[in-house]
């Protein structure tokens, strides 16, 4: 039997505060996101290739073998982008039950994709969507090149289940869909009873997700065929610092 992806409705891009603002969260096309950002799509396919390379995922503690990654780390003030030094990726257990509480260093972001004009204009503008929604902020951004793969079966985009990240704002953008099956987005209301379930399923469509008011998970992915991957760039804004472990001192 094949199972039917529902298509996530997509939003004009000069309404996606509102949509936030209202709904939680709000999808655009990958011609909304270039409408967004004002740079040809042909920018963006310039880092698509660095997610053939990123290095495996080794703090996965289901002993799985699915996820490749990489993570840096930025601040965003109006138009100007700085990277920090490289720095451990932290969650605390309330967010992340199965990786909580644990600093996860991995392989920084490449320079080519760094130095991509994309890659820049890409962040700056989706922290420009999250002040028009919060108020002009500094935005705390953690970036995560993610690729979920199926060489040995099943691939699991969010192994820790429905979730929050911590944070004021999650931006997933699929980058690349290859011969899986699965990989359906769902939503949830954090306080109430309502959702949405969709599938990402074109190179370039941004889901952006207050992550105060609402839970998300992937589905599982399959394969369909040899080769079979999932590619995600997974942004998180955070007001006021990066999620950081307890101090010690004193403790």
């Amino acid at each position: 039997m094949t199972i039917a992806n529902l298509s996530p409705t997509y939003v004009d891009p000069s309404h996606l505060a509102e949509a936030v603002k209202n709904d939680g969260f709000g999808v655009l096309s990958p011609t909304g996101l270039t409408t967004l950002l004002e740079f040809p799509q042909s920018a963006l396919d310039e880092i698509q290739v660095d997610w053939n390379d990123l290095p495996p995922d080794n703090f996965l503690k289901d002993g799985g073998k699915y996820r490749r990654r990489r993570h840096s780390c930025f601040i965003a003030n109006k138009q100007v982008l700085t990277q920090v030094p490289h720095r451990a990726h932290y969650q605390p257990l309330q967010y992340n039950a199965l990786h909580g509480g644990m600093l996860r260093m991995f392989e920084p972001v490449s320079d080519h994709t760094l130095s991509q004009p994309a890659w820049s204009k890409l962040l700056l503008s989706i922290a420009r969507e999250c002040s028009t929604i919060k108020g002009d902020q500094h935005w705390y951004i953690e970036a995560h090149q993610f690729r979920i793969d199926t060489s040995n079966g099943i691939g699991r985009p969010t192994p820790e289940g429905a979730h929050r990240d911590g944070v004021d704002f999650v931006a997933i953008l699929l980058i690349a869909r290859e011969n899986v099956s699965g990989g359906e987005s769902r939503i949830f209301e954090f306080n109430g009873r309502h959702g949405q379930r969709f599938t990402l399923s074109e190179p370039w469509e941004l889901l952006l997700l207050d992550d105060q008011r609402v839970i998300h998970e992937s589905t599982p992915i399959q394969p369909t065929a040899p080769g079979g991957h999932r590619d995600t760039l997974v942004l998180t804004f955070r007001a006021g610092g990066f999620l950081e472990p307890p101090s010690q001192s004193g403790a």
